[in-house]
C-alpha cells in the first residue's frame, strides 16, 4: 500500500498512521523525520539540507524531494509507505509524481481526514504537557486526576506555545491556502478518498481500513 495522509493539524493523521503501519507493515514517513534522518546519515541530500539549515536558509523543495526519493528507495518501503505531511503544495505534488515515476512506483490512495476548524481548535488548545516527564494530557478528553498536575510525576502541566488558539488558527489558514488544493489535484487523478475525521477514533480507523482494503 502506497499512500498519502492529508489533513490539517490535529486531524488525527499520526494516530491513524500508527494503526496503518501495524496493519500493513509499512513505514510512516514524515518530512521532519526524513530530514533529520538524512542529516544524521549524511546522505548527499542530507548534507545539502544541513548546509541550508546551518546558514539559516529554508530547505528548498528540491532538497526535500531529493530526501523523499532517497527514503523511498530504502528496503522497508519495498511493500509500500505512508507519506504524512508531504506533499504540502501543488508544486511538491508534481515533483512527487515525477519522483515516483522515476522509481517505478505509483500511489494507491490519498486519504483526506476532514475535520472542522472549531473542532480542531478544541482538540489542540486543550492539550497539556508535563514539564517533568513530557507526558501529554487533554483538559477534556484525557484530563489529569489533579488539575494542572501530572498523574505520573506530579510536575506542572503547561500549554505549548503552538497550541495557543491564535497560532492554531494561523496554521489552519496556511493549510487551507497551501495544502487543501491537493484534494482537487488528487481528486482529478482518481486517488482521493475522503474520511470523516470527526468520528470516534475507532470509527475513523474502520473507515480508512475499509477504503484501503477495497483497493
Amino acid at each position: 500500500m502506497k499512500m498519502i495522509l492529508l489533513g490539517p493539524p490535529g486531524a488525527g493523521k499520526g494516530t491513524q498512521a500508527a494503526r496503518l503501519v501495524e496493519y500493513f507493515a509499512i513505514p510512516q514517513i514524515s518530512t521532519g523525520d526524513m530530514l533529520r534522518a538524512a542529516v544524521r546519515a549524511q546522505t548527499p541530500m542530507g548534507l545539502k539540507a544541513k548546509a541550508a539549515m546551518d546558514s539559516g536558509a529554508l530547505v528548498t523543495d528540491e532538497i526535500v524531494i531529493g530526501i523523499v526519493s532517497e527514503r523511498l528507495q530504502q528496503e522497508d518501503c519495498s511493500s509500500g509507505f505512508i507519506l504524512d505531511g508531504f506533499p504540502r503544495t501543488l508544486a511538491q505534488a508534481d515533483a512527487l509524481n515525477a519522483t515516483l515515476l522515476d522509481l517505478g512506483k505509483n500511489l494507491d490512495a490519498v486519504v483526506s481526514l476532514q475535520v472542522g476548524t472549531d473542532v480542531l481548535v478544541e482538540r489542540l488548545t486543550g492539550r497539556r504537557a508535563c514539564r517533568g516527564c513530557a507526558r501529554g494530557f487533554h483538559v477534556r478528553f484525557d484530563p489529569p486526576a489533579v488539575e494542572g498536575a501530572c498523574d505520573g510525576c506530579g510536575a506542572e502541566l503547561f500549554q505549548r506555545d503552538d497550541d495557543q488558539e491564535a497560532t492554531i488558527r494561523n496554521r489552519m489558514d496556511v493549510y487551507h491556502k497551501q495544502t487543501a488544493p491537493l484534494e482537487g489535484y488528487y481528486g482529478q487523478a482518481g486517488l482521493l478518498k475522503v474520511v470523516d475525521g470527526m468520528a470516534p477514533i475507532a470509527d475513523v480507523q474502520r473507515q480508512v481500513l475499509d477504503i484501503l482494503k477495497a483497493i
